[in-house]
């Protein structure tokens, strides 16, 4: 028994490495994908306030600006992993907005009918940045090294204090 514990404990703690290759694959590609949207949106903006006014959307215009530059400037923060959790928060709004207003009866039928929900438009992009706001952007991101850093400069601090004090 205690070798198949040990094999398990192996196992996980091996299969928990992947997690931050798997979470940069995902910003990589789902950030490259959301600029993509985003830059289109951008250069046909009459058209998405169309689209926008026919889903009823208030204030289409302002609507149509804000989720191109969301899509746009969030893809390329999930790129880099910085302020990857609040700009994930972010996308994952939008993306229910958009099953709610563009894809209502994908949304509704989660339950009754999950292959029009995950066959829907926005189901990937509200997969990626809900993947990123759960789990964080991983070691390998801008938000990491930024957290590493200013863990050193506070151990750094304390040990400054800790050696006045005893000094």
């Amino acid at each position: 028994m205690n070798l198949l514990i040990r094999l398990y404990v192996i196992f996980c703690n091996t299969a928990a490495k992947l997690c931050s290759p798997l979470l940069l694959a995902v910003r990589l590609y789902w950030g490259w994908q959301f600029i993509q949207t985003g830059w289109g949106k951008l250069h046909n903006q009459a058209k998405i306030i169309d689209f926008f006014t026919s889903l009823n959307i208030p204030f289409p215009a302002l609507n149509a600006h804000f989720v191109s530059g969301l899509e746009f400037f969030g893809g390329i923060l999930l790129i880099l992993g910085l302020f990857a959790r609040p700009i994930a928060f972010l996308l994952t709004g939008s993306m229910f907005v958009a099953y709610w207003t563009a894809d209502h009866d994908a949304l509704v039928s989660i339950f009754s009918n999950p292959g029009k929900f995950y066959g829907a438009d926005p189901y990937t992009f509200l997969f990626a940045a809900i993947m990123v706001l759960a789990f964080g952007p991983g070691l390998f991101s801008l938000d990491a090294l930024i957290e590493k850093k200013l863990h050193a400069r506070a151990r750094t601090r304390e040990q400054l204090e800790t050696d006045a004090v005893t000094g």
